[in-house]
This record gives C-alpha cells, sequence and structure tokens, in this order.
C-alpha cells in the first residue's frame, strides 16, 4: 500500500484500495488488469489527489497507462518510473508538480504520449525524450522549461506543444527563439536525473537553469557586472515580450483551425491536454488506444467503413482523448445525469462551444457491430432545426464504450416547467407552450418523412423529459433514433418508463411494434401536459379536453391567458 499512502496520505479518495482487497477483482477505483492479474492501467484523474507521485509504481512492470492528471500532486517525478518499460501514455498535466523532467523518462520505449502540461517544471527537456521510437504526443506547455529544444521533436509535428515556456530556444519551430549562447547547453553538464547524477541535493538543478548563486564580497566585487546584469535583463524583457505577442498571435490563429477543446473548466490553466484533433485524422490513425485489453471497436481500421463516407468520418468521428479532455477526463462536476445504462457528461469543445456527452457501455450497445454503425449511420443523418443536433461520436475499445456528443442545451428538458408554482417564476407563457408544440410537431413530421438523406423513422421514446429548450425556450428532440444503437433488453426497460408516465399506446401492447401511430398518442400526451402543466394527465384533464371545456384542463398558472397568442 505504498503506492496509495503517497497517492492519498490523508486516506480521503483512494478508500477502495485496501490491504486485504484485489486490485483486480474491480473493488480498486481507477485501477484496471489484463487477464493475466497484472495491473496495467492506473487512472486516476479529476479526483483531488494531493500527495505525491510514488517511487513503487515503477515496480508495476506491466503497467501501460498512468494517468494522474487534474489533481493536486506536488513534488517531482520520481526517476524510477524509466523503468516501466511497457508504459504507452503517462498523463500528469494540470497538478503542481516541481523539479526537472527525468532523463529516465526517455528509457520507456513503449511510450506514444507523454503529458507533464501545466505544472512548475523547469530546466531542459532531455534529449532522450526526443529520441523515444513511438512518441506521437509530447505536451509541456505553461511550465517553466528553458534551454535549447531537441531538433528531434520536429518530427512530431502538431503533437509537440510547448507554448508558454518563454526561456525555450531552438531551430525549426514557429514559437521559439533562436538560442544565444547562454541558452546553449553544456555537453559536459548531465541532464536532469540523467546518468551521470550523483544523488546529491543538487540533483533538481536543471542542465540549463542559469542560476545566481550566493556570494561574499570578495566573489562578487567587479564593478562591471551590475552594467552587465541590466543589459542581460533587458535582453531577457524584450526577449519574454516578442516570446508572448508570438504566442498570442500563434493562439489565436489556432483557436481559428482547430476544433475541439478539452475541459469544462474555462480557466486558461485548462487548456487543453491532448494531441489535436488534425492530427490523428491526417495519419488517418484509428481511435487513440489507451486500451489494455482487446475488444469492441466497431470502426478499427481494417474494418469496414459500415456505410459512412470518408466526408462523414471526418465530420463526426471523435476519439478518446478529445472525450476525455473535453469531459475533464470524466470528472464528476461535469457529470449531468446517470442512467442504468448511460451517463450524461458536459464538456466543452476547442472551440469554445459547450457539448453533452452521452456515454454507453459495450453491454448495452448492439452486439452486432454491422447493425450498430447501420443505427449510427442514420443518427449522422438526422438534421433539423427542432432535433438536438448531433456533434460526433467516438467508440472506444479500451473503454468499452460508445459516446454520443450533442450540442448542449442549456435550459433542461420540459420536466423542469411542469407541475410549478406561479410564485416560482417558471412558468411558461400561453405563446412559449403554443411554439414547443408546433416545434415537437415539426421535429416529429421530420423523422417520420422518407427522404433521400435519411430513411423514415420512429422515434419510439417521445416524452417531456426528451423535449428539451434552448436559450429562446425553442424546443428540440433528444435521442431520436437512438434505439438503432441500443440493445432489445435496454430498449424495452425505457418503455417501462414511457408506459408508467402514460406514453405508450394501448395498440402496443397487442402488436409489441412501434409505428407513427405510436408517436403521435405519445404527442398528444406530451402536448396535454404542456397545456394542462401537469407531469400526469389525469382522467379529468382527458375529461376535460375531450369536451373542449379549457378551464378544466388549461394551466391555471395562466389565469385564463391562454387564447393570447
Amino acid at each position: 500500500m505504498d503506492i496509495k499512502a503517497e497517492l492519498d496520505p490523508e486516506d480521503r479518495y483512494l478508500s477502495s484500495w485496501t490491504v486485504d482487497g484485489n486490485p483486480c477483482d474491480g473493488s480498486f477505483e481507477g485501477v484496471a488488469c489484463n487477464e493475466m492479474g497484472h495491473v496495467v492501467n492506473i487512472s486516476l484523474q479529476g479526483k483531488g489527489l494531493s500527495g505525491k507521485v510514488s517511487p513503487a509504481i515503477a515496480g508495476l512492470k506491466h503497467l501501460t497507462v498512468l494517468q494522474l492528471c487534474y489533481n493536486q500532486f506536488t513534488g517531482s517525478i520520481p526517476t524510477q518510473l524509466g523503468s516501466l518499460k511497457k508504459l504507452s501514455v503517462l498523463a500528469l498535466q494540470s497538478n503542481q508538480l516541481t523539479g526537472a523532467i527525468p532523463a529516465s523518462l526517455g528509457d520507456m520505449g513503449m511510450l506514444t504520449r507523454l503529458d507533464l502540461s501545466f505544472n512548475r517544471f523547469f530546466g531542459s527537456i532531455p534529449t532522450k525524450l526526443a529520441v523515444v521510437p513511438l512518441l506521437e504526443v509530447l505536451d509541456v506547455r505553461n511550465n517553466s522549461l528553458s534551454g535549447n529544444v531537441p531538433t528531434a521533436l520536429k518530427r512530431l509535428n502538431e503533437g509537440f506543444q510547448y507554448g508558454n515556456n518563454p526561456r525555450l530556444c531552438g531551430v525549426g519551430f514557429q514559437l521559439l527563439k533562436l538560442c544565444t549562447a547562454s541558452d546553449r547547453i553544456n555537453p559536459s553538464r548531465p541532464e536532469p536525473y540523467g546518468p551521470g547524477t550523483t544523488g546529491s541535493s543538487t540533483r533538481n538543478i536543471p542542465e540549463t537553469a542559469n542560476l545566481q548563486l550566493p556570494c561574499n564580497q570578495t566573489q562578487c566585487s567587479s564593478p562591471s557586472r551590475t552594467s552587465q546584469a541590466f543589459v542581460v535583463v533587458g535582453v531577457i524583457v524584450v526577449t519574454i515580450a516578442l516570446s508572448a505577442i508570438g504566442f498570442l498571435a500563434f493562439v489565436q490563429y489556432r483557436r481559428r483551425k482547430q476544433k475541439l477543446g478539452n475541459s469544462f473548466d474555462i480557466s486558461d490553466s485548462r487548456l487543453s491536454t491532448d494531441q489535436a484533433k488534425e492530427v490523428y485524422r491526417k495519419n488517418g490513425s484509428p481511435l487513440i488506444s489507451l486500451e489494455y485489453s482487446n475488444g469492441w471497436d466497431p470502426l478499427a481500421d481494417g474494418r469496414s467503413l459500415g456505410g459512412f463516407s470518408q466526408e462523414v468520418l471526418q465530420s463526426f468521428r471523435f476519439n478518446l482523448e478529445e472525450v476525455e479532455s473535453a469531459t475533464q477526463y470524466f470528472s464528476e462536476t461535469n457529470l449531468l445525469g446517470k442512467s442504468n445504462f448511460s451517463a450524461i457528461y458536459k464538456g466543452m469543445l476547442r472551440d469554445g462551444s459547450i457539448v453533452a456527452i452521452k456515454i454507453f457501455n459495450k453491454t448495452s450497445c448492439k452486439s452486432d457491430e454491422a447493425e450498430f454503425l447501420k443505427g449510427l449511420n442514420i443518427l449522422t443523418s438526422l438534421r433539423h432545426e427542432n432535433l438536438v443536433r448531433l456533434r460526433g461520436f467516438c467508440c472506444s475499445r479500451g473503454r468499452g464504450e460508445c459516446s454520443l456528443i450533442y450540442d448542449f442545451v442549456p435550459n433542461g428538458n420540459l420536466l423542469h416547467y411542469l407541475d410549478v408554482k406561479d410564485a416560482d417564476g417558471h412558468v411558461l407563457e400561453w405563446s412559449t407552450r403554443v411554439s414547443i408544440i408546433n416545434g415537437v410537431a415539426k421535429a416529429i413530421e421530420y423523422l417520420h418523412g422518407d427522404k433521400v438523406s435519411k430513411p423514415a423513422l420512429v422515434h419510439q421514446n417521445i416524452s417531456a423529459e426528451k423535449v428539451l429548450v434552448d436559450h429562446r425556450f425553442n424546443p428540440v428532440l433528444s435521442d431520436s433514433g437512438l434505439h438503432k444503437l441500443l440493445t432489445n433488453d435496454i430498449v424495452f426497460s425505457t418503455l417501462k418508463a414511457s408506459a408508467a408516465m402514460g406514453y405508450l399506446a394501448p395498440e402496443y401492447t397487442n402488436t409489441g411494434r412501434f409505428t407513427e401511430k405510436s408517436d403521435v398518442y405519445a404527442f398528444g400526451v406530451l402536448l396535454l401536459q404542456i397545456l394542462s402543466g401537469k407531469r400526469k394527465v389525469t382522467s379529468s384533464v382527458r375529461l376535460g379536453a375531450e369536451s373542449c371545456r379549457f378551464q378544466d384542463f388549461i394551466d391555471p398558472n395562466l389565469h385564463g391567458r391562454f387564447f393570447r397568442i
């Protein structure tokens, strides 16, 4: 339990890690094992941990993924982590780590992604890191690094992120100044934590740190040093200013180019920590593999595109890192809701737009991948102003999940506006109710229509919960076509809730089939809910509607103002 003691010294967040427990039986939070019973994945992002990165982690020789990002870890990176020869992902971004980047990290031959951004590291970037053969992403933004950047890192292209380190220099990097004599690395000086270090108290001094040690009068008596210091300070100030201007210009340029963002935290200290989406698309690579076991991946390379055009894939396909980044690694603070088969998170894309990400476990999805892909293709074809816009999807083999990325609709669903009191201030005006009814009707008409771009589709689950309202109280229908992705058991379980609320058409109990008429019946129930302002449509409401006795079923909160449209 040495690892737990250092990661969570107050034992507040890792209480599931017990001495007599088994990390491979699913009881240890954030830990996953392979079929041989070896720990291969530790993912504790966004858990509020405030300890230190434990050197004992190096004893997990089969570890392939270590994600400790978005916590408050302090201290330095243990040099021992370099012995993890199978590690492919090391994500330590957005902590309070200090010290130099250990050169031993360059010994990890399987490393593909190293994210150290938004910490307090200083010193140079070790040369050994630049020659790690499989490295695709190195993110060191927002630190205090200095010195010459190894030219070999140019091969990473956009995978190398280094912004907001004004003391870095190098040739061939757009944002970097050219190195001066004082910037150049002394070849005889060992790299941070490298083989030449002795383990003494000076080992935290980076190879290119220009530190001025305290001195007495005999050591610092030269009168010319003061003027030299002013010159050096002036040069540094000008250089930093120019670098800052260049960096800001580049950021604006990238914001226009890039589509995706990272975490829901909008502060500058939580910018994207993942490689830009365009890099993966350009390489034609599969969904990012942070996985530790084989499994479900219906869109993996080498398989059929499942009826998708390349244009659709380019427009809709997200990768796992993008989803993790947008949701701040599935942070609890971003969780909007959960059900037995899905979870919904709020997130932010790189263009600043807010999205809702609905995540399904693979056990909830159709096992026939051809059927699943066919359903996914239908979802991408739906485009109407009264349907929630689908931004994209992501199928992850490692997490065993599929994510659907939708536009976020800020005012919630219609349930929030039913059974409310006049004093609450959430009573919908009559004109708003009519507008919502018309909008939902248009959405249903669109779904039922058979067009060249889309087949006719029955929603099957129309309810007040599925009708969302935007900032202008325009209605948008959610979950259209979702049943095309889910197993029959899951679809049937959702019907129970619909039946309990009265949305299920009586004919369904006889035929067991959904038709356009089933949607129209559910729409009729929804209409009565909107007009009455009640979640439950009682017999008196139905009788009042049938006999056109408006006073008997129109929401009394309108105070008779239901003809003023």
